[in-house]
Formats: C-alpha cells, structure tokens, sequence
C-alpha cells in the first residue's frame, strides 16, 4: 500500500476541511478516493471547491458498502458517529472520528467492542491533544512534577454564539437533532483535555441552564463541580453567551501551579511540597517559596493535520497511533453526568448509569422542537449502534 486510501463522510464544515487538507497534499502518506453526503449540493459544491479523483456517494452507508478506501472520516451529526463506525469497522475499515464519539455512553460502548473486535485503527478528531502547550501540561502532571492534584479549574466562555447561529439550522441545540448544546458541540476538545490530563473525576454536580440565553431547547451555560479520586477537586465553567470569553485552565498541585491561558503557560514552582510545608510551617501567613516559568506557544501544532497524518502513517505501521478512538467515551460520559445531574438535580457518580442516562434522554427527545429527522433518531438511539 503505497498511500492510504480514504473515503470522507459528510462534507459540510469539517468534512470540506478535512478535503482540503488532503487536497491540498498536507496529507503525506494519504489520498481521498471517495465522498459522502445526503445533501446533493454539499457534494457538488465539494467537487467544484477541491477537484479530484473520488467517487460520491449519496449516504455513507453506500461509501461504506462499495467505495474502494481503506479508511473513512465520520463527519456528521453527532447521533450518527457511532452507527457508521460500526458499519464501516464490521467492514474491515479503519475508521477516524470527528468529536463526539456520541450523544450517550451505551451507544460509544457498543462502537467501542466493535472497534476492539474489528483489529482495525480507530481514532478521534482530538486535535487539541497535539497543542505544544497541552502536551507540556500533560507532561508535567503526569510526571509528578506537580506533585499531587488538589484543584483543576477550566473556564472556558469563548465559544460566543448569536441567536442567528443557531436560528442557522432545525437541528441546532435540539435534543432530537443535536443531543446536546454547548457542552456536546464546542466543548468535546477542552473535556477530553481535561480527563486526559488529570484523570476522570468520580463525582459531578452539574447546573446546566437550558436556553437561558438563547431561544434554544439545550445547554447555554454551565457551571460543573468535579471531584477526583485522589481528592482533588474542580470546577468546569463554559458558556456560548459571554463576550469577551475567557479560555483559563489551571491546575494545582502538591509541588506547584500550571496556568495555561492565551496561548501562554505559566509554571510555578513550589521550594517545598506544599502540605509538608502547610503541617510543619511555624508561621501562620507564610508560604513556600516559589518560582515562575513562563512557556510561550511555540514549534509545531499539526491540529487537524497532525491526526490525519498520524493515522495515514500508523495505517502502514510506520508509527503508532496518537489518541486511541475508545478513550472517546471519557468525555461522552462527563457530558452525560453534567446533564443528568442537572437534570436530576444532584451529584452523580462516575461512571454513569447508562440505563438511566438513555431513559432521561428519550423524555427530552420526545418533547423536542426539532421535527424534521424525529422519528431517524429516535430510531437510531434505540437501535445502539444500527443503520436504519
């Protein structure tokens, strides 16, 4: 195999992106052969903006089924990930993921066996991952140097977006066509930064705000508290109705702090294990001695970019693969603990009762607004994981 041979599912945002990565030769050891998309015009419109030698398809069941590739990229709504995973991994096809893996933990699980028993590649679209900076800071947490995690604060409130943006399609923030609002759409990327840094809390207590803001159905503002299992424990914060946003993660530790915050990481350390010091100290207003670092966003970060060619290159085994695809469930099952919570009203443990999570989710789905594709994805949900 000379190149890897892919087929693109879904051409709209992502899916165009992605074309035109591989169009535009950024893909070293890959080659589009084939696209997808339900929409006739977002095909041709495809074709007319990156020429090439591939074939269209009119669903991504039919390029799953008859196109000549070894691989595909699922870029579609978020109900749909798992049901052409399955499809293309029983297949025999290596298959990448855009973010999320799903909309609710029982249908990634049934992805997630498909993928082991397939022995074919499977990633996610975690792009973030190869970020210098988050890759400094999951270095240093994972090392030690931080010494032991008492607090991780995320805010992040820079996904701004008008009422127009979601007016913009019927499927947008409905629990029918989306499953989710922003913390299913913008904030995948900073919850998988989160449990891949840190570890998966063991409790959450979540407040999510449906449509304050927004004439909107699903979540619009959210503020999370987390609890981990070594105790340490944390606050997740997101919004799309802040302006100006803010995008701050901050951990601290036994050892020392990590700030990272407008393409900035500052690193504090501490002289003295901060506990030690907190027992011992004869002082009552005293603190460790301490210095500061300060990393600024530098050298390579391949993004979108980076996981295509890591997956191409991995394909004929020339390296190994980045991002496992079944560690996509972590940040499915955050999202689905901050909402059930919220919809409940208390703290939920981790990991989270799928059963219950499904049962909260049709009632929510049935008094959706969103009308056009109903019955598909009421379908779809009930079938985990089928091609109907």
């Amino acid at each position: 195999m000379e190149k890897v041979k892919f087929g693109i599912i879904g051409v709209g945002n992502m899916g165009s992106v992605h074309l035109g990565f591989f169009c535009g030769g950024q893909v070293k050891n890959g080659v589009v052969t084939a696209i997808a998309d339900i929409k006739p015009e977002k095909l041709a419109a495809a074709k007319k903006n990156q020429p090439g030698e591939y074939a269209c398809y009119a669903s991504g069941e039919e390029l799953i089924d008859r196109a000549d590739v070894d691989a595909v990229i699922i870029a579609v709504p978020h109900y749909s990930h798992p049901p052409l995973a399955i499809r293309a991994l029983k297949k025999g096809l290596h298959v990448i993921c855009e973010k999320p893996a799903g909309v609710y933990t029982k249908q990634v699980k049934e992805m997630n066996a498909a993928a082991a028993e397939s022995g074919k590649l499977f990633t996610m679209m975690y792009n973030q991952r190869t970020n210098p900076l988050y890759k400094k800071i999951h270095a240093l947490v994972q090392s030690g140097e931080l010494g032991q995690i008492r607090r991780v604060n995320w805010i992040i409130t820079n996904w701004f977006r008008t009422q127009y943006y979601y007016d913009s399609g019927s499927w947008r923030a409905t629990w029918k066509g989306e499953g989710g609002g922003v913390l299913m759409n913008q904030c995948p990327h900073q919850l998988d930064l989160l449990q891949w840094i840190c570890g998966m809390p063991c409790k959450v207590r979540a407040f999510c705000h449906f449509g304050k803001w927004h004439d909107i159905e699903t979540e619009d503002d959210v503020t999370a508290y987390l609890e981990f299992p070594g105790g340490a424990t944390g606050a997740f914060i997101t919004s799309t109705a802040d302006a100006p946003g803010t995008n701050r993660f901050e951990i601290l530790g036994t050892r020392g702090r990590v700030v990272c915050e407008k393409d900035t990481l500052t690193i504090s350390r501490l002289g003295q294990d901060l506990q030690e010091f907190l027992m011992t100290e004869k002082s009552g207003f005293s603190e460790p001695s301490c210095t500061e670092e300060v990393v600024l966003q530098s050298g390579e970060n391949p993004q979108h970019v980076g996981i295509l060619n890591n997956f191409a290159n991995a394909v004929l085994g020339q390296e190994p693969l980045y991002v496992d695809g079944q560690e996509g469930i972590r940040c499915v099952e955050l999202i689905d603990a901050m909402l059930l919570s919220a919809w409940e009203g208390r703290t939920v443990e981790l990991p989270v009762d799928d059963d219950r999570y499904f049962a909260r989710l049709q009632e929510h789905i049935a008094a959706s607004r969103e009308k056009e594709t109903a019955d598909l994805l009421i379908d779809n949900t009930m079938s985990f994981g089928g091609t109907k």
